[in-house]
């Protein structure tokens, strides 16, 4: 296990990180800087999660060099073809006050508009090129979409962002992105998004959070749950950017390289797997999934 990830073309990126998802904008700011201040050195954001400015504002309000922050953020899908994609990269960054940016993601595959897809990615790969990003990847792709993707990209994903978490493991995926030297990344990592779809398939709790075998092993390293999932993911050599606006629970989830799990212990969180996704579903997934008004913010 290593606190720093090194992706396919030699950038090194923390492994745990800050997520922002439906962090209100009046808050990011000020988790951003808690986080930084906190010792974290990834911060994961968003067009579509309207608080691009504000995670701006908490980078240099943290007063931490920029170099030493990796910053990702990602083309929402309205933003897709090559040239809405370059649109939407610079409309980020002057958002973002940046002048170059860490980690640029697709945020989703869009099926029924894959040519459009491919002509984002083709975008990102040319920002690659022009050093505008240090690296570029994807979010949500399953192994069929990676596979229509790399029939046409030149650069293989450095990461694929996907939801992961001990009720949803993503055995396929994880072994789709290894195959392409592709860093597996972890969003709802300690499972928050059970509490936004009470219809979810489970595993004898409402969340991993609360399942007794995950509260057992944090009992014995005198642990929190959420500390002992974000382990699990750290084990397993994924990232993971749990999100919080609180400042102890940002804090919380950080305090997290002092222990390790034992091989059993990741082998029974492992086996709390459903194979059944909580979130949003690639294959359906459209602009009108999430809407967002990504042009008036």
């Amino acid at each position: 296990m290593s606190t720093i990830l090194t992706l396919n073309n030699g950038v090194r990126m923390p492994a745990l990180g800050l997520g922002v998802f439906l962090s209100p904008p009046a808050q990011t700011a000020a988790a951003v800087r808690t986080a930084l201040e906190t010792g974290y050195r990834l911060v994961d954001t968003a067009a579509a999660y309207m608080n691009e400015r504000n995670v701006g504002e908490g980078l240099r309000a943290s007063g931490i060099a920029r170099e030493d922050v990796f910053v990702t953020t990602k083309a929402w899908v309205s933003q897709y073809g090559y040239d809405g994609a370059r649109r939407g990269f610079e409309a980020s960054m002057t958002r973002l006050g940046l002048d170059y940016l860490d980690l640029y993601l697709l945020h989703w595959p869009v099926p029924t508009d894959f040519e459009n897809t491919i002509a984002a990615y083709k975008a990102a790969e040319r920002l690659l090129a022009e050093g505008r990003v240090r690296a570029i990847g994807v979010s949500n792709f399953l192994p069929h979409h990676l596979d229509t993707l790399m029939a046409a990209a030149d650069v293989a994903p450095a990461v694929n962002q996907v939801e992961l978490n001990p009720f949803f493991t993503q055995q396929a995926v994880r072994d789709a992105n290894e195959k392409l030297g592709t860093i597996t990344q972890a969003w709802s990592p300690i499972g928050g998004v059970y509490g936004r779809n009470a219809n979810a398939t489970t595993n004898g709790a409402a969340t991993p959070l609360e399942h007794p075998v995950v509260v057992a092993i944090a009992q014995a390293h005198a642990k929190t749950p959420a500390q002992v999932v974000l382990r699990w993911h750290l084990e397993h050599g994924f990232s993971a950017i749990p999100k919080s606006v609180h400042d102890a629970r940002i804090r919380e989830n950080f305090d997290v390289f002092d222990f390790a799990l034992s091989a059993d212990e990741v082998s029974r969180i492992d086996a709390l797997d459903t194979g059944v996704r909580a979130g949003s579903d690639p294959e359906k997934f459209t602009a009108a999934s999430y809407p967002a008004d990504i042009d008036n913010q």
